[in-house]
């Protein structure tokens, strides 16, 4: 069953209610031209409502001081979302790194090397932003890569409605989903990640949802 990362937290009582879920990954964005960006004061508390669950530091371009600094403050995993070098992610260690690609009209060229991170993320190429647009992309790229040998994290216009369909046309490690889940963005919606689980899981879930927290049938 592939992993379910959430992505572009921004509010403690969504981290805890994820962590009652016991999803694999929570990100938060450390980039502050996203909508979703959360400040370097308010993320102890937000990474303590996560509990065990990975965190993810999603960033964009960063240096290596800035990438050592989110790990101090707390963080498992840095997501690499722009254009950075393999070398970079060496630097960190790669199996820190997720390493997002974003993915247009043909597959993008990957260097082998990156097959040692953690994963590699797909997304959605877009001229406006770096994630979160809400598109989707053709996944037939996806599964050239994934036949390919590499460990790939499925993003892009991720939703309730079409995950159900990701799993089972594609051998994934994971899938991410911010905007398909949300009210608007950075607030998620309880019933959509809810769903969106459920879809994962090929059918029932076994969680429901009542009185501030998740609980197993």
């Amino acid at each position: 069953m592939p992993k379910v990362k959430v992505c572009g937290i921004t509010r403690v009582e969504d981290a805890r209610f994820l962590a009652s879920l016991e999803v694999d990954y929570i990100g938060v964005v450390a980039y502050p031209k996203s909508p979703r960006f959360v400040p370097s004061h308010e993320r102890e508390e937000l990474l303590g409502a996560c509990g065990k669950v990975r965190k993810v530091a999603v960033v964009v371009n960063p240096t290596l001081d800035e990438v050592e600094e989110l790990l101090h403050q707390g963080f498992d995993l840095i997501q690499l979302h722009g254009e950075e070098e393999v070398t970079l992610a060496e630097a960190i260690g790669m199996d820190r790194v997720i390493k997002a690609f974003r993915v247009g009209e043909e597959k993008p060229r990957i260097d082998e090397r990156w097959r040692e991170a953690h994963a590699i993320l797909l997304d959605t190429y877009s001229k406006e932003a770096y994630g979160g647009t809400g598109r989707t992309f053709d996944w037939s790229l996806a599964r050239e890569i994934i036949e390919s040998g590499f460990r790939v994290m499925l993003a892009g216009g991720l939703t309730p409605l079409n995950v159900g369909e990701a799993v089972r046309r594609l051998r994934l490690y994971g899938v991410d989903v911010s905007s398909g889940v949300e009210i608007r963005p950075g607030v998620k919606d309880r019933e959509k990640v809810l769903k969106f689980l459920k879809e994962v899981k090929g059918g029932e879930s076994g969680l429901r949802y009542h009185s501030g927290k998740a609980q197993r049938r």
